[in-house]
């Protein structure tokens, strides 16, 4: 039995380092130090006197007993939580993020649930839209406007936002898509209205000569996704927002490559509550290319 209470910030920093898969990510999330975020796991671990994960230079993974403490760790952040939306008793504060769908991806709800962006004392407001879209309403002064907005570029931006990643489209499909017969159109299946990369994929494709028709025009990535697992379609996605299941079969085709973007974090100047809660997101979606 433990005789002294535990440290909260070495169990949320425990927490966040499983969540984001990383001592950096988790470091931008808590707005501190990867030594510091290492400092605390130490003396979580010489505390509990196990060692919660297995580092090394390129993945972190729970260990058994990690994995264990994993769940009683989130319940103790959460009741820390309740306990602070009691005493203060304030109304919730809200983050209206707007993020492209071409980000968002279809685990976007599991990710805020994950990130514990769903808890007391914050309402998350998030609506997806087309970058343009979202990019113009950002820069609308009055109500209703965004606190944040992640969208997804071909265009380098040199100021005006925070670079998280960068990617390059591919052509994805479900594995068995046969490639067109000779002559015939390339099947394609996109978003529907104006859409960045719809029009990337029509422009790469038109360049290079190929024919292609859209067999299918979808609402959201997640529509698309529905319809390249079917076997109907290619569509052009960023690996990251691919459906499961999906294959990158650009090489087998012969298509041709498919821009770099970039996901770009663009804010107001936020504090509190919603302030953690997008350094957190944004962490989650840092990766390679991100600066």
């Amino acid at each position: 039995m433990l005789l002294r209470p535990l440290d909260l910030d070495g169990v949320l920093a425990f927490v966040r380092v499983v969540d984001l898969g990383s001592f950096t990510r988790a470091a931008e999330a808590l707005d501190t130090s990867q030594a510091a975020i290492s400092l605390r796991l130490k003396r979580l671990e010489d505390r509990l006197g196990e060692r919660l994960l297995d580092r090394t230079p390129r993945h972190v993974t729970t260990t058994r007993k990690g994995e264990s403490f994993l769940p009683a760790a989130r319940r103790l952040l959460e009741a820390h939580e309740d306990a602070l939306s009691e005493i203060a008793g304030d109304v919730p504060a809200r983050l209206c993020l707007g993020i492209s769908d071409h980000v968002a991806g279809p685990n976007l709800p599991a990710l805020l649930r994950r990130l514990g962006l769903d808890k007391a004392g914050l309402i998350t407001e998030v609506r997806i839209a087309p970058s343009r879209d979202l990019a113009s309403a950002f820069e609308s002064p009055g109500e209703g406007g965004y606190d944040a907005v992640l969208l997804r570029t071909e265009e380098k931006p040199e100021r005006g936002g925070t670079i998280l990643a960068q990617e390059r489209l591919g052509w994805f499909a479900a594995p068995d898509f046969p490639a067109p017969p000779l002559g015939e159109p390339l099947r394609l299946a996109g978003l529907s209205g104006p859409c960045n990369v719809r029009a990337a994929a029509a422009r790469t494709l038109d360049a290079a000569g190929l024919p292609w028709t859209e067999v299918f025009v979808g609402g959201g990535v997640l529509a698309v996704g529905a319809a390249v697992t079917a076997g109907l379609a290619i569509a052009a996605l960023a690996p990251s927002t691919a459906p499961p299941g999906a294959v990158e079969i650009g090489a087998r085709l012969c298509l041709p490559e498919l821009p770099l973007t970039w996901i770009v974090l663009r804010s107001r100047r936020l504090t509190g509550r919603p302030a953690e809660a997008l350094r957190t997101l944004a962490a989650a979606y840092r990766g390679p290319g991100g600066r």
